[in-house]
């Protein structure tokens, strides 16, 4: 079978099988996408990851080591944008909010079921056994320059894949084979001159176009990051507590775009999350709760202190007595982000459940953010 025949079957199969969208590049070394990786690594811009080094870059700009006789790579894509969002939703008490890509099932498991049977249908149909590997975003193939490559999509100024049709609420996932096939051409399209998702970043995580401060991005401080968030960045988080969209949502591209066909990605179940439950849930709730959603990746307790600064930022003064819970029963890194929210809420109640832990408080992390959170709270004001 020729190239575009091949290529062919594979587009009609992947369709089939529910992919939104595929395209084609070629196996070869990704020589300047590895060296802007490695440039941004050695800058410190992806400080945080320690899976992210030198040798996985080289791994995963090599098709040809991840598989042998590499000869293409599909690119895939599948949009999870549901057909409403749910921001006109009233909610009951406060709540944090949550990444579109983490409403619905976590998309780990339903690409890799489907690319499965994208390989197997198309050697069904060959009569033989296709050579494959097929990542989502959980190895170390960097998807987006496939997707550029392929043209899937162009780079934003966001560091994001922007579609014509889906814009950038989608997922990437490719599949290196061994079989010719004819390639797509990459997309001519760019931003332009528009800026709006750099300037909207409310914590400058923009170093500059197409390059991002990894440790200043809200997605990387709420999810990735295990310690204690930079205190001059928590107040600038707003009620963010899993994932972030800011940059997406007021990108121009992803204004009109069509919406996910996968029920698994249509939820809204978890687009906004109560933050005293989510403070004061045990950990078989937590793994109960998110035992089929991304979230979980966060851990139940860095989804707490996550809460706390959402809870901090928004100011409530009624959530001040499960905070003083959490600051004298939960885990270090949950009591110390407690103290800093009572203290930016501010307040005699506040005032007095931070003396009252301090009293009582060992650990010296915690004690200093007890003490700066006292400091932060003007006296006599109620």
């Amino acid at each position: 079978m020729y190239p575009q025949e091949l290529a062919n079957l594979i587009k009609q199969s992947a369709t089939t099988l529910g992919f939104d969208l595929v395209r084609i590049s070629s196996a070869e070394r990704f020589q300047s996408d590895e060296e802007i990786a490695l440039d941004r690594l050695q800058r410190g811009l992806l400080d945080g990851l320690p899976w992210y080094t030198e040798s996985r870059v080289r791994r995963g700009t090599s098709p040809e080591e991840l598989l042998p006789g590499a000869k293409s790579i599909i690119s895939l894509g599948v949009s999870y944008l549901p057909n409403e969002r749910p921001e006109a939703v009233a909610y009951s008490g406060p709540h944090g909010r949550v990444a579109a890509y983490a409403w619905g099932e976590d998309y780990h498991g339903v690409l890799k079921r489907r690319m499965k049977a994208l390989v197997e249908d198309v050697s069904a149909k060959l009569g033989h056994a296709v050579n494959s590997r097929w990542y989502v975003d959980d190895g170390p193939m960097l998807d987006r320059a496939v997707a550029q490559r392929a043209g899937t999509g162009w780079f934003g100024k966001n560091t994001n894949i922007l579609t014509s049709q889906f814009g950038s609420w989608v997922f990437l996932a490719q599949v290196i084979t061994d079989l010719e096939l004819e390639v797509d051409p990459p997309l001519k399209k760019t931003c332009g001159s528009c800026t709006r998702c750099l300037t909207a970043c409310p914590t400058d995580a923009f170093v500059s176009p197409y390059e991002l401060d990894n440790t200043r991005c809200i997605s990387y401080l709420t999810i990735e990051h295990r310690g204690p968030i930079p205190h001059e960045l928590r107040p600038l988080m707003q009620d963010w507590v899993f994932g972030c969209d800011i940059c997406q949502d007021v990108c121009p591209v992803n204004l009109k775009v069509s919406s996910t066909r996968e029920p698994a990605f249509g939820k809204t179940d978890s687009a906004s999350l109560d933050l005293v439950w989510i403070l004061e849930m045990s950990e078989e709730q937590f793994r109960e709760r998110f035992r089929h959603s991304p979230i979980k990746r966060a851990k139940r307790v860095g989804l707490q202190r996550n809460a706390c600064v959402a809870l901090g930022n928004i100011g409530d003064r009624s959530t001040i007595p499960a905070l003083a819970r959490a600051l004298n029963e939960g885990e270090a890194l949950v009591r110390g982000h407690a103290a800093w929210a009572l203290g930016h809420i501010g307040g005699v109640d506040a005032r007095g459940a931070l003396a009252s832990a301090l009293r009582a408080e060992s650990d010296a992390d915690v004690i200093s953010e007890i003490r700066l959170a006292l400091d932060a709270i003007v006296p006599n004001t109620g």
